[in-house]
Order: structure tokens, then C-alpha cells, then sequence
């Protein structure tokens, strides 16, 4: 997953709890980043036709930027789930958001086939608490 995907998938989480648009700054938020690097990436994004922009009211995702946001989101689900509950990781939220920037399609299909992954994955995925609603109400290896 690369820089684009994450800030995708940052978009597409905080549209789920804004129910709206996704605002620079809670962006930045979310990433640990400036509102200029905020900024400055969601208009390359635009240009690529997978966010529209509009001043003063946030980022919102265009039907291939959703898209590509939940495959990003699924591959972040995978990883999660296997470190959790395959590897048993105490700190898999942290180790998960490490990894998603250099895991890929294929690593994420293979690690795919070792976990119980649920069907609607990754709707399952819980925006609010940052993690899959079933680590959750599973207890997770918090």
C-alpha cells in the first residue's frame, strides 16, 4: 500500500464517521501529518480523478477512489487480523499501521488464506475505534 492508498483510506474512514466530507485538518489528524501535506496530496489525488475537492468543506471520494480506498482498507484488515490473531501481536494496531505502507496485493492475498477473514470485509471495519469491529467485540489483543 502506498502513500496515495493511505491517505485513500484516511479519507474514506473519516467520511464513515464526519457522514460527510473529510475535512484537511482532521485528515491531518488522522495521518500525523501538516494540512499542507494534506493539501498538497489530495490535489494530486483530484488530478487523478479519485478525490473531489472542494474549498472550505473537505476531500470526498469518486467511485474509483472508493474503490481503491476499500482494497486499501481490506489489505489493513488482513494485517491486522493476522497479527492479532495469528501471531498473537500485543501491539498489532501499531505494528498494522507500520507494515501497511510496504505490505502489497500479493503478500496481503497470501496472509489472506491463513486468517478467518469475514465476508464483508472491510464494512466490518469499526472507523471510530480505528480497528475491525469483530477485534473488538471479540476483546482483541489489546
Amino acid at each position: 500500500m502506498n502513500t496515495a492508498d493511505q491517505y485513500l483510506k484516511a479519507i474514506y474512514l473519516v467520511q464513515r464517521i464526519e457522514d460527510g466530507p473529510a475535512a484537511t485538518g482532521v485528515l491531518a489528524n488522522q495521518l500525523g501529518v501538516s494540512p499542507a501535506s494534506v493539501n498538497e496530496m489530495v490535489g494530486k489525488l483530484q488530478e487523478r480523478g479519485l478525490v473531489e475537492h472542494e474549498k472550505y468543506r473537505g476531500a470526498t471520494l469518486t467511485e474509483d477512489g472508493e474503490k481503491r480506498a476499500s482494497d486499501a482498507l481490506q489489505t489493513y484488515c488482513i494485517l491486522e487480523r493476522f497479527l492479532a490473531n495469528v501471531l498473537e501481536v500485543d501491539e498489532f494496531r501499531m505494528e498494522a499501521k507500520q507494515l501497511e505502507s510496504v505490505i502489497d496485493e500479493t503478500v496481503a492475498e497470501r496472509l489472506d488464506t491463513i486468517i478467518d477473514r469475514e465476508p464483508q470485509c472491510p464494512d466490518c471495519f469499526h472507523a471510530e475505534e480505528d480497528m475491525c469491529a469483530y477485534l473488538v467485540e471479540e476483546g482483541g489483543a489489546d
